[in-house]
């Protein structure tokens, strides 16, 4: 099953996500199939970047979106 979920980036106490989309059965940081945005917990305004277009895409196609990345879309 392909999955939108977030990947961790950055360093140690300074946390930074990419969204991705990947397989399920894949770790965390494992790799991924296409990166379609971005999520930066650390500045001010909790900057969230996403492609909806392919975000779109991937829907249409059966990805299922963790409840997280479901979070930050609804936000945007």
């Amino acid at each position: 099953m392909t999955v939108i979920r977030l990947t961790r980036m950055g360093r140690k106490k300074k946390p930074f996500y990419r969204i991705v989309v990947t397989d399920s059965r894949k770790r965390r940081d494992g790799g991924w199939i296409e990166s379609i945005g971005y999520y930066n917990p650390i500045s001010k305004e909790k900057e969230v970047k996403l492609d909806e277009e392919r975000l779109n895409y991937w829907l249409s196609v059966g990805a299922q979106m963790s409840p997280t990345v479901k979070r930050l879309a609804g936000k945007k």
